[in-house]
């Protein structure tokens, strides 16, 4: 059926550096007697796979990789930055990497080990922006579309919980699209604190909650804004919710019409960028 859709051009342009590490050198890694299919990266390491993911991180100058194992095809396409990268891929066939990452992973034909990104904090990202906030999501699927939308809405940054929210590698990235290379991920140790400093910095936070009695459409939007979406089911936490400026609801055509927490991300995202206001 094909991968997913790329996001626009205007979001692929120029990648994101997470902090900014110096560029590991390029490290060969040795054979496992057991073939490619058995081999496991090392605790720095992280999988990327899929064609936007990886090719979003080999477009990252600031993104360390080490080892490619990709099928004749998925090389073809990615060869220009695999070229500028000083990779040699390890050439393989898809059921290669049905083996390594699972029959029922969507690789693309294609699989990077590569270094994590350095996480930044509440300093490093646009102060007057669109920050979008995961109060313990712990989907990677849901974590990684937000995080596409984040990128097609020009989002400033994510933040996410240090615990309780999924890893920066494999499906997520998988489902982010490329945009985990694009987007500014901050992780904190405590969310109340973090959303605290914000509102201290003059940011509104704005939580979205389904019982909430305003609609996020009869709102008055500012910036810099913050919004702010819990994990399915047990929604935003309450001291999350105490340190929200406003709660909302997105407004829906029936009661039984709840929306995924990426869907509600993206809704959100979309609404914020129609509405834009300077406080």
């Amino acid at each position: 059926m094909g991968g997913p859709t790329p996001l626009p051009p205007s979001f692929q342009a120029r990648p994101f550096a997470h902090g900014a590490p110096k560029l590991q050198a390029f490290q060969t890694l040795r054979q496992d007697r057991r073939g490619p299919a058995h081999r496991k990266p090392e605790s720095d390491r992280v999988l990327l796979f899929g064609l936007h993911a990886v090719e979003a991180a080999l477009a990252n100058p600031r993104r360390p990789v080490y080892a490619l194992r990709a099928t004749e095809n998925a090389t073809h396409r990615l060869g220009p930055l695999i070229a500028e990268r000083g990779l040699i891929p390890e050439r393989v066939i898809p059921k290669d990497l049905d083996r390594e990452l699972g029959p029922d992973t969507v690789h693309q034909g294609v699989v990077l080990e590569a270094g994590p990104l350095e996480t930044v904090s509440l300093d490093d990202i646009d102060a007057n922006g669109v920050l979008l906030v995961l109060d313990q999501v712990t989907d990677p699927h849901n974590v990684g579309a937000a995080l596409r939308s984040a990128a097609a809405f020009g989002a400033s940054g994510l933040v996410l919980t240090e615990r309780h929210s999924p890893p920066l590698s494999g499906v997520l990235a998988k489902s982010a699209s490329g945009a985990l290379d694009l987007v500014p991920i901050v992780l904190v140790k405590n969310l109340a604190e973090a959303l605290a400093e914000l509102g201290e910095r003059g940011v509104l936070r704005i939580g979205l909650a389904e019982e909430a009695e305003a609609t996020l459409e009869e709102t008055d939007i500012v910036r810099p804004l913050a919004l702010v979406l819990g994990a399915e089911g047990k929604g935003l936490r309450q001291l999350t919710r105490e340190r929200c400026d406003r709660l909302c609801r997105i407004s829906t055509a029936s009661a039984l019409a709840s929306l995924n927490v990426s869907n509600a991300a993206a809704i959100a995202l979309h609404w914020a960028r129609l509405n834009p206001k300077d406080a």
